[in-house]
């Protein structure tokens, strides 16, 4: 419940009365942007104000991906303000999207769907199953988190590559992205859930494909640019690979005419694993957890970390 003494809340661009309701239900107080010690940001960063009154210690962004507010300039590496995205708000929805491209993928989906005759004894060498494998998450944060579970559940067991090498739960083991390429000969899939930034560009390129199995498949729930998509087409064309499951390319949207539209063994969805119906409810969810984290002085919930630049 808020009081005299709870943080003052501003909501921009413009009123929003799920996040009002986020805002109080956490212990904060709706307020003016200029009397206001945090700011809920449900814009753009184009139409984000130019500067921030004094008064605003936290501002919370709507987006998990954040690249597009370092490259506008919103977020100054120097910066006294902390900052928060929506990473791990979406976080379930992007997981089963995940699970969804890898069990099509296994299960040779796509070339069932295309069908217009019975090919039963044509497919039976390309179908495979999950239960028994090992999917390697690499970036395995939030959706990481959520991801493994809905593995587990259909009896594959998790590989998970962090920054940091610290323990995901339930992944049978976490490397540190500097051990990254140990994953390779370890899983037989593999999901890509990091961040994108110029460290992580092409973070999947020719070697890493040619390191999979045959019948690994890859799939991209993250930035388009954390995959070498040229080298992804050969992998898929000359069966290096499975095949690859992408919510979201390089270059994105993915052009008329494009090989990867050809390919059977290669699903494109239009970046929707966060469809428009599930975001605002998942925002103000994460909002007033973190309005509460806010007004008990307690860290909040994905932090952004500008020199780094997620």
């Amino acid at each position: 419940m808020a009081t005299d003494t709870s943080p003052r809340v501003a909501i921009g661009p413009v009123p929003d009365a799920l996040l009002d309701s986020a805002v109080l239900r956490g212990g904060g107080l709706i307020s003016p942007i200029d009397t206001a010690d945090a700011l809920i940001w449900a814009g753009s960063p184009e139409t984000f104000p130019s500067e921030l009154p004094a008064s605003v210690r936290w501002v919370q962004l709507p987006s998990a991906g954040i690249e597009d507010w370092f490259d506008s300039g919103v977020i100054p590496k120097d910066t006294e303000i902390t900052w928060t995205s929506a990473a791990g708000a979406f976080s379930a929805s992007v997981a089963e999207h995940a699970l969804m491209l890898l069990l099509a993928g296994v299960r040779h989906l796509p070339a069932h769907i295309e069908a217009r005759t019975w090919r039963q004894f044509e497919f039976f060498p390309k179908i495979g199953t999950l239960r028994g494998s090992t999917v390697a998450i690499i970036g395995a944060g939030g959706i990481g988190r959520a991801l493994i579970p809905m593995l587990a559940a259909q009896g594959a067991d998790s590989i998970a590559v962090n920054r940091s090498g610290s323990p995901v739960p339930g992944a049978i083991s976490t490397y540190p992205a500097s051990r990254m390429d140990e994953i390779y000969s370890r899983a037989d899939h593999f999901v890509i859930a990091a961040p994108a930034t110029p460290a992580t560009r092409h973070l999947v390129g020719r070697a890493q494909l040619a390191a999979m199995q045959p019948h690994s498949w890859v799939i991209n729930v993250a930035r388009g640019s954390l995959v070498d998509t040229d080298a992804l087409v050969e992998a898929i064309e000359s069966e290096q690979i499975g095949g690859a499951g992408l919510d979201v390319t390089d270059p994105e949207p993915l052009p008329d005419g494009h090989p990867l539209w050809d390919l059977t063994n290669a699903i494109i969805t239009p970046h929707d694993s966060n469809p428009p119906g599930v975001r605002p409810a998942a925002f103000a969810d994460h909002v007033s957890k973190n309005v509460t984290r806010f007004a008990k002085g307690e860290a909040l919930a994905a932090l952004v970390d500008p020199v780094a630049g997620y």
